[in-house]
Parts: C-alpha cells; sequence; structure tokens
C-alpha cells in the first residue's frame, strides 16, 4: 500500500482545479487545494451558487444510495469519480449511507482518478473495514478500468450491483458516453441499478452563460455539459426509477435536504437512477 501511495502522490497536480475537489471545497470538506477553493470563490463571483449546488448533489448522492439500499436491497456498490467527499458530517460517507440505510455488510468500491482522493481513501478508509476498496481507475478508459483485478474480483458481478457514474463531466465525447453505458449495462447482472450524474447548462440565465464559460475554458476545459435531451439520450432503453431524470434536488426529496429545493435549476445538475433489464 505505501508503494502505491507514494506512485499516486507523485502524479498529484495541486495548482490546476479539478472537479471533485472543487465540490469538496464548495460543500466544506477537506480533500482539496487552494487552486479548487479559488475556482470555488471565482464561479461564486460569477454566478453565487456553486456552495450551494455542491449541498444539492451530495444531498441527491446520499438519497439515491438510501433508495437503493433501503428501497431495492442493494448490497453493492461501484461507485465511480465521486472524489469521495468529505463535505458530509463525519459518519455520513457514502459507503456509511449504504451500511446505515440497508443490508449491514455491503461492499462498496470507490473507483477514482484523483491520486490525492485514492491516496488518502486507502489510508483512511481500507485499514478499517473489508467492506470498502479504493481503486485508482478512469471511466475515459472504461476497459481497463473494468478489468482491474479489484474490480473484477471485489464485486460479485454474477448478482444485481448498483453502478453509480458520478463522472460524467469527464466524458465529452458523445460517442464514447455511449460506449460507457453500454459496457456498464453489459457488464452488470440483470436487476442491477445505473445511476447517473451529469452537469448541465440549461438552468443558467442567458446573460450569465458568456461568464461562465469563460471561466469553465479557463479552469475545467474538458468539462462535458449536456442538455437534458443528450444526458437523456445516455439513458435510452433503460427503464428509469421515479421520478425519472430531473434536476437533482427533485429526485425524490427529503425533508430535511433543502439545498436548491426553491430553485431546482441552480443546482446545475440533472440526476436519474435506472434499472438494468
Amino acid at each position: 500500500m505505501h508503494q502505491r501511495a507514494v506512485r499516486n502522490l507523485a502524479r498529484l497536480e495541486t495548482t490546476q482545479a479539478r472537479i471533485t475537489r472543487i465540490f469538496d471545497a464548495a460543500a466544506g470538506g477537506k480533500n482539496h487545494f487552494l487552486a479548487d477553493k479559488d475556482t470555488v470563490r471565482q464561479f461564486d463571483q460569477a454566478a453565487p451558487a456553486l456552495t450551494t449546488a455542491a449541498r444539492a448533489v451530495l444531498e441527491f448522492l446520499s438519497r439515491m444510495i438510501r433508495h437503493l439500499s433501503a428501497g431495492e436491497g442493494v448490497d453493492q456498490f461501484l461507485i465511480v469519480g465521486s472524489g469521495i467527499p468529505t463535505g458530509p458530517a463525519a459518519g455520513h460517507g457514502l459507503h456509511e449511507m449504504a451500511r446505515h440505510a440497508g443490508a449491514p455488510d455491503p461492499r462498496v468500491l470507490y473507483v477514482e482518478n484523483n491520486p490525492m482522493v485514492v491516496t488518502m481513501a486507502q489510508a483512511t478508509i481500507e485499514p478499517f473495514t473489508d467492506l470498502v476498496r479504493v481503486v485508482e481507475g478512469d471511466v475515459r478508459e472504461i476497459d481497463e478500468m473494468l478489468r482491474h483485478h479489484v474490480v473484477r474480483t471485489f464485486i460479485d458481478w454474477d448478482r444485481p450491483v448498483a453502478v453509480l457514474l458520478l463522472s460524467s463531466y469527464s466524458l465529452n465525447d458523445d460517442e464514447y458516453a455511449h460506449y460507457v453505458i453500454k459496457r456498464l449495462r453489459h457488464t452488470a447482472a440483470g436487476g442491477s441499478f445505473l445511476g447517473l450524474l451529469h452537469t448541465t447548462f440549461d438552468g443558467i440565465p442567458p446573460e450569465l452563460l458568456p461568464a461562465i464559460r469563460d471561466l469553465l475554458a479557463m479552469s475545467l476545459p474538458h468539462l462535458a455539459i449536456r442538455s437534458r435531451e443528450e444526458v437523456a439520450a445516455l439513458l435510452e432503453g433503460l427503464d428509469l426509477v421515479a421520478p425519472g431524470l430531473v434536476w437533482v434536488p427533485e429526485w425524490r426529496p427529503a425533508d430535511d435536504h433543502l439545498a436548491c429545493r426553491e430553485e431546482p435549476a441552480s443546482s446545475g445538475n440533472y440526476g436519474a437512477v435506472a434499472r438494468i433489464p
């Protein structure tokens, strides 16, 4: 584990913001650097909503996991690209939510391409449980990711699994994005679920779009932005769990989840959960 951590840290880029670290900074977490916090500040100056949007996304993730665990009986999760956010209160990580919501011993596998996140999670989560693993991988290399030894063996692919694709922001090629969804659908057993989180410009007022586009071009130049119709196309052929593809605050809202509740479009993200036949 020590050699793996050293290798990951050697590739760590601290001066360039990264989307998962930006959301962690916006949500009040610890897995980020000054460049990420500066980007949050710049976004909030252009359109003061990123901090609230980050909370809305985290609230959506918690509701999605609770529904899949308690409502659908899922006891194994493959979480791709979450950044393993530290914004939630202690004891409320995504893997902890899965354990508290349903089956007592769910297996949770995080796949993450951020060296800092991988190293920190391997050091702070893995040593204390046999039910959580964190591996380095990138959805932009989906075939290699699915061939990873831990991905192949830690998850029982003959049983239903919830695959949460939270890094769709990195899939800026439409053809490849469709391929990723296809590979995940064909790899998971029937009765599995696919959860999707996707960033959009649909809710941004037209007068703010130029400033947002310019800021993204400087800070996150390859971020994938899609309209609702384009996100829906990625999920074509799947049976969407009610309420379907909606703004993240509108997906099975909870009374104690208030971020962006009054203006769901200000969350800047669509969310959906689909059954895999």
